[in-house]
């Protein structure tokens, strides 16, 4: 189990959402390449970035930004929000991306998803963000018919191996996260599960290790300083071991 730091870029800064509300955003940063680096140098292993904007308006918005953030660091980068079509995916592998993460469209078009899988293999991720345990589409505004669960197996089906699961009821509200939901959808995939949503504390981190996920990503609480990321890591770590 890794940590995921995350970097949510609007309006080329680096941000936070309350419960994936656009009318409730924090400013943290100016400058999010410079985040990046700063968790690369805190010992994060792999960052997590979104394009607020092209998830809200289905196409890239910071590209160019996320292309500094990948040649700025060392560490993967794995990005979603906005990806669409074929040429949105290759368009971010060839900024260096290492994964790129599939959200709407994945909902809207299951041909897409394995015409991606099969052209690119592990490299792509499917964001699956539940609402009630529903899966949200368009920047959070919409809700599909679509149970969390069902809905990630129908992409492991086509040969998912990696998903990004938010509970959207807890995202940036630092009050935990879902762990029962977390758990559940772990034990019901053969998947990477990436935890989202929630993490306010050290130990929330931690007591998602018993769960089954691959990874956690970590954003409001870094930027509140409730979670120092280097010990974070250790910590985690120690118990691992």
């Amino acid at each position: 189990m890794r940590i995921y730091p995350a970097i949510d870029i609007k309006n080329g800064e680096c941000v936070r959402l309350l419960q994936g509300r656009f009318d409730a955003v924090t400013v943290y940063f100016k400058d999010p390449v410079s985040v990046a680096r700063e968790w690369e140098k805190q010992g994060g292993e792999y960052i997590h970035v979104v394009d607020l904007d092209g998830a809200l308006k289905g196409h890239g918005v910071n590209s160019e930004i996320i292309k500094r953030i990948c040649s700025s660091v060392n560490v993967p980068v794995q990005t979603g929000g906005g990806i669409r079509t074929m040429d949105d995916i290759k368009a971010k592998l060839d900024c260096g991306i290492e994964r790129v993460i599939i959200g709407t469209s994945a909902v809207k078009d299951a041909e897409f998803v394995k015409r991606a899988v099969d052209a690119y293999k592990e490299k792509i991720v499917i964001g699956i963000d539940a609402k009630d345990g529903y899966v949200a589409v368009d920047g959070w505004e919409q809700v599909s018919n679509f149970k969390a669960e069902e809905f990630a197996l129908k992409m492991k089906n086509i040969g998912v191996e990696t998903i990004v699961y938010t509970d959207i009821a807890t995202d940036g509200t630092l009050k935990g996260p879902n762990i029962d939901a977390m758990k559940s959808m772990a034990q019901a995939v053969d998947m990477d599960v990436i935890a989202s949503g929630g993490v306010g504390k050290t130990e929330d981190i931690l007591n998602l290790a018993n769960t089954g996920v691959e990874g956690v990503i970590v954003g409001r609480a870094l930027y509140t300083g409730d979670v120092e990321l280097k010990t974070a890591i250790n910590k985690l770590r120690s118990v691992l071991k």
